[in-house]
């Protein structure tokens, strides 16, 4: 078994918040993260597939495919975007990067054709990432 993992840069807005509970209890618990005047991050995305070498490409998948899968699906729906306000995969959804993450994953996976989707790693900054294997 092979893995082949495509990575991809972006930046976006967001801010974690709760609708169901107060400003304060938002504070509570997200802190900063729940700044009303939001706050962004520049996120790398790792998009790893997995499959058999095809004996006559000699390879397990066309990642110029897969690198237009996340452009088309996620890349061109994210990047400079508000998480919370532009992007209609995360609709009513705390854009942590947990739920982020499986969003992504919920995102490509249809698409991904001929090997299969292994992990989606997305990391929000220089000391946090969270990986996702459906």
């Amino acid at each position: 078994m092979f893995y082949l993992t495509r990575r991809e840069h972006f930046n976006a807005a967001h801010k974690l918040y709760n609708k169901n509970w107060s400003d304060e209890k938002n504070l509570e618990v997200f802190g900063g993260c729940a700044n009303p005047n939001w706050h962004g991050h520049n996120y790398v995305l790792f998009v790893t597939v997995k499959g058999e070498v095809n004996p006559e490409t000699g390879y397990v998948v066309n990642m110029k495919d897969i690198s237009t899968l996340i452009r088309t699906n996620i890349l061109d729906k994210v990047d400079h975007k508000n998480l919370n306000l532009d992007v209609d995969f995360l609709k009513d959804i705390v854009p942590s990067a947990e739920n982020f993450a499986k969003a992504i994953w919920d995102e490509l996976k249809p698409h991904i054709k001929d090997c299969e989707l292994h992990c989606v790693k997305l990391q929000e900054t220089e000391n946090i990432y969270v990986e996702y294997f459906g």
